[in-house]
């Protein structure tokens, strides 16, 4: 699993394989922690470098699942996490989009503080906000 590439016209040198992390907290059944480290701990293992997640996954729990599995080995990370998609907590299936320039950083400050990192390597828009 040594193919990689450039993102873009940036300096990320990624693996050709990648790994959306979003069924790790929600959406697909019963979560399970533990299983779900060790799958982020194997995938490293085999050379994946580039993680996909979104602050709305989980409602930040998979942020701070990649913050937990990551913690030692953020220096072999590429991580790309999404904004925009915001989520009633009394009624988690209702969405609205939000691409406000305050929301985007209050937005970032609580990834960067669920993930505990400092640096967010490709943050991006979940969804266009029409509105904006």
């Amino acid at each position: 699993m040594n193919q990689t590439t450039t993102l873009g016209h940036s300096t990320l040198q990624v693996n050709r394989i990648g790994l959306g992390c979003m069924g790790m907290s929600e959406f697909y059944g019963q979560i399970d922690e533990s299983e779900a480290i060790a799958t982020l701990h194997r995938a490293l293992e085999l050379g994946v470098n580039f993680y996909d997640t979104a602050d709305m996954y989980g409602s930040g729990a998979n942020e701070e699942l990649l913050g937990k599995a990551f913690k030692q080995h953020w220096h072999k990370i590429i991580l790309a996490t999404k904004f925009g998609i915001m989520r009633d907590p009394a009624n988690p299936a209702e969405r609205k989009l939000n691409g406000r320039p305050e929301y985007v950083k209050a937005a970032c400050d609580a990834s960067l503080q669920r993930l505990g990192i400092n640096v967010i390597d490709l943050y991006y828009l979940h969804r266009v906000d029409p509105e904006v």
